[in-house]
């Protein structure tokens, strides 16, 4: 049944920072929301996340969304306890864990951990890790808990190219082993069009475009709703690349 939004709205005073937004987004795959600053890409991920009041319907699996059962890692996550590695991922448990950890619990923190290339720093307290780092840690958290729905809202921003692929190696991997729907908040263009199946493309607060990448950012949108004209090209491996040729004069 996957996730349902139907006129989906918020204003703050008489600003409305998203309008109408509707769609079915199914479950087994990778969706990118996408758009310019200020579009509202991070309000609809709080929205579902039941984080933010809204007007209109938000479903999951037929089902209001709760928040304890779904996964979601805001903007600019940062741990400041003086926890370890390992115990922050373990706190993805933390309800099913309570006041006892065997080692079956700690071995899966771990082995989630090595898929992020990370197990090296399960001993470390995490404030003394970089940002990046603790982006893939909290990532880690996240999936260790192996939620239906995850909401990753600019969860690869803080990462080098190497790394922000090897994320979304993990995520892929992680839809086809549990059939789960990511939702993934996503600047690059590029990566967007790489790696996931499904966009959701945000302009002004409003559902613009719903549907494969190649579909719904075609030349004239990147021009209408980006401000940007560009050439799309395809490499020789296959892959959908935008290149950038100049801003347009006159766009906010």
């Amino acid at each position: 049944m996957g996730l349902h939004l139907e006129n989906v709205s918020i204003a703050r005073g008489r600003s409305r920072i998203l309008e109408g937004v509707t769609g079915r987004l199914a479950e087994g795959q990778i969706v990118g929301l996408v758009g310019p600053n200020g579009t509202g890409k991070s309000t609809l991920i709080n929205a579902i996340a039941t984080l933010l009041p809204f007007s209109g319907i938000v479903r999951w699996r037929g089902e209001p969304v709760r928040l304890g059962e779904i996964g979601y890692m805001p903007q600019h996550s940062q741990v400041r306890a003086d926890l370890t590695v390992v115990e922050t991922v373990l706190l993805g448990r933390h309800e099913r864990l309570g006041w006892r950890v065997d080692n079956g619990d700690v071995d899966a923190a771990i082995f989630v951990l090595e898929e992020f290339g990370i197990a090296h720093l399960h001993a470390r307290q995490m404030n003394t890790l970089s940002g990046g780092q603790q982006q893939l840690v909290l990532l880690a958290q996240r999936l260790l808990r192996e939620p239906k729905l995850l909401l990753l809202d600019e969860a690869t921003s803080a990462l080098d190219i190497r790394h922000q692929m090897q994320v979304f190696d993990r995520l892929r991997a992680y839809v086809e082993r549990t059939g789960a729907l990511v939702i993934i908040a996503i600047h690059d263009l590029n990566l967007a069009a790489r790696h996931t199946n499904t966009i959701m493309l945000l302009d002004r607060g409003r559902a613009a475009g719903i549907g494969p990448f190649g579909s719904v950012l075609h030349e004239d949108m990147l021009r209408n709703v980006y401000g940007i004209d560009a050439e799309i090209l395809v490499s020789r491996s296959g892959h959908t690349v935008i290149l950038p040729l100049g801003a347009v004069e006159g766009r906010g």
